[in-house]
Order: C-alpha cells, then structure tokens, then sequence
C-alpha cells in the first residue's frame, strides 16, 4: 500500500480483524498527521489494542489496510517495527532487573549506537526523575515511575512515531498529569504520537480523537469539533435529590433524549424546543423531587461519547428486530 498523504504518518483503509467468529475491528479508517497527538478513544473492549497492534506490525490484519511511517503493514512489519516507539498497555519491562540494566537491554534491541547509549540513558533516568533509583530494581517503583520508565525505553532510539497503548491505566491524576506533560514535549519535537485511553479528559489533549465502539470508528475529529457539530440538541444540567431515581423518570418524557449521571448530577440532552426549560423541573416536581439547580451548559466530549453511542446502541437494536 502506498502512501496517498506524504503529510500523514499513519493511513489506514478499512482494516479489518476477526478472531473466529468475533470481529474485533471491522473497516476502520482514518488518517494521522505527522506531528500531531491523535487519540483513539472508546471503552475497554471496543478494538482500540487491537487496532494498535496491527499498525505495529505485531498482529496480521484479516482484511483492509494500512501504512506507518511510509511502511505496508501487511508486508514490512519488520521495518515498521523498527521505526516506531510502542509502549503497551500492560507494563513491559523487566522486574527483576534494575533501572539502568532496563535501559541497557533496549539500547541493545534497538540497536543504539555505542556513542550515543550514554546520552540516551542520561536522557531517560532524567526525564523519568529516575536519578535516584537508577540501581533499583524496577520492581520495587511506583506505578507511575514505571510507566515514565517504560516511556523512555520506547524511545530510547528516537523514533518519529510513538504508539502508547493506555499509558496511563492504573495511575495516580498526577502522575497522568506529568505524563501528558513528557507526550506534549515529544509532539513540539515533532514526533507523532497515537495514543489510546478511555479517560476523557486525556481526550481533551488531542490534537485529533477518533471514537471506537464495538470495533468501529462511529466519529472523529478534534475535541472542539466533536462537541460542536456531532450533538445534536441542548444539554442541561440538572442538580436534585435522588438523581438515579429522576435519571428513570426523566428518561420516558417527550424531548428528552439522552440522561446520564455525572457525579451527584444529572446530563439531559434534549432538543431546542424552548419549552423544555420549563418541562424538566415541572416533571420533577410532580414526581416529587426537590431541584436544587437547573442550567444549559456547553456539552462536555463525555455528553458526546455517551450520546453518540447510545444511538449507535439503539440503531444496532433497530437492525436486530428487523432481522428478527
């Protein structure tokens, strides 16, 4: 497959992948750019490891196609392989070995020329705040020194794209923070970076997001164009006693589409209708709720997620009773 965009670092059409009768990933496509922090975003479950295995050349697809780094997935994996930074969602490295030996042993699988292992061991034990622990055994770091230590193994040689499967799963707010910190140096370096999650506040980060459910891709975009064209409608926040309770009782009126908890308060998206301002709290009046708060707010990339895959839920339903 060649490349159609010299501008992109990743290009993929229609890639496909079936596990016996399971389809993990079914005719995904879409493009990164070179440069640009793009997220795949979805809950666990949805293709987004798969999807990043077989842009790293580790897993075959069963169909479609794609390119990395100027790189034919289906036939130079290998060269694919040694072009690009992955870091996997489960921790990769070496427990029994200490800091430094970890850095060593990747310098020798990527190869890193002699005169430049000591800088780029430097480079890690630096950026990771490792300095102090670089006779350790790695086994005995906290989680989050881990994953910044996993972070500079994966770059270690350099590489102009870097795939970061669920970097931050199991990890402190804090330390997410000064990951995501390390992620926007490497970007303003010009590196590529494709990054999964399902924290939608990390999604907020990217420059690009592109939502997967259930194996397929249902959006894209970047985050202000995802909660500007794609929710269709208002979104109030409603603040009231009992929410769970009025979250079900909210759900069955007339103009209301969507409600979700969020914390102690509820999410409604609805349409324009004006009148709707005045529904709500009357509905929950009469079924006996005290409201304490109702306001429309700018819809949240969370208020777009939840929104775009229940309709996708309710269109597979629909499908389902037509087959039956």
């Amino acid at each position: 497959m060649q490349t159609d965009n010299p501008d992109s670092a990743v290009i993929v059409k229609e890639l496909v992948k079936r596990f016996g009768d399971f389809t993990a990933v079914n005719r995904v496509s879409f493009e990164v750019k070179k440069g640009e922090v793009f997220g795949f975003l979805g809950p666990n479950g949805s293709g987004k490891s798969t999807t990043i295995r077989m842009l790293c050349g580790i897993i075959p697809p069963s169909a479609g196609g794609g390119n990395v780094a100027g790189y034919d997935i289906l036939t130079q994996t290998e060269k694919i392989k040694s072009t690009i930074g992955y870091m996997s969602q489960k921790f990769s490295l070496y427990g029994n070995l200490t800091v430094e030996e970890n850095i060593d042993f990747y310098s020798g699988i990527y190869e890193i020329p002699e005169a430049k292992k000591k800088d780029r061991k430097a480079w890690v034990i630096e950026m990771a705040h490792l300095r102090e622990f670089r006779n350790s055994l790695t086994d005995v770091l906290p989680g989050g020194l881990k994953q910044r230590l996993a972070l500079g193994c994966a770059i270690l040689h350099e590489p102009r794209i870097l795939f970061l499967d669920e970097p931050t799963s199991g990890v402190d707010p804090i330390t997410r923070r000064r990951f995501w910190d390390v992620i926007y140096e490497l970007s303003e370096q010009g590196v590529t970076v494709f990054v999964t999650t399902h924290y939608l506040d990390e999604a907020e980060n990217c420059n690009r997001l592109g939502l997967l459910y259930r194996g397929e891709l249902i959006a894209g975009g970047t985050p202000e164009q995802l909660k500007s064209e794609l929710l269709q409608g208002s979104v109030w926040e409603v603040l009231c006693d009992r929410p769970q309770d009025a979250m079900l009782d909210l759900q069955e009126q007339p103009g209301i589409q969507d409600v979700s908890l969020f914390g102690l308060s509820l999410h409604i998206v609805t349409g324009d209708d004006p009148a709707i301002e005045q529904q709500i709290p009357r509905t929950l009046k009469n079924k006996g709720y005290q409201v304490e708060r109702i306001e429309k707010i700018p819809p949240s990339l969370e208020d777009v997620f939840v929104a775009l895959i229940q309709n996708r839920e309710r269109s597979l339903q629909a499908q389902e009773e037509v087959k039956r």
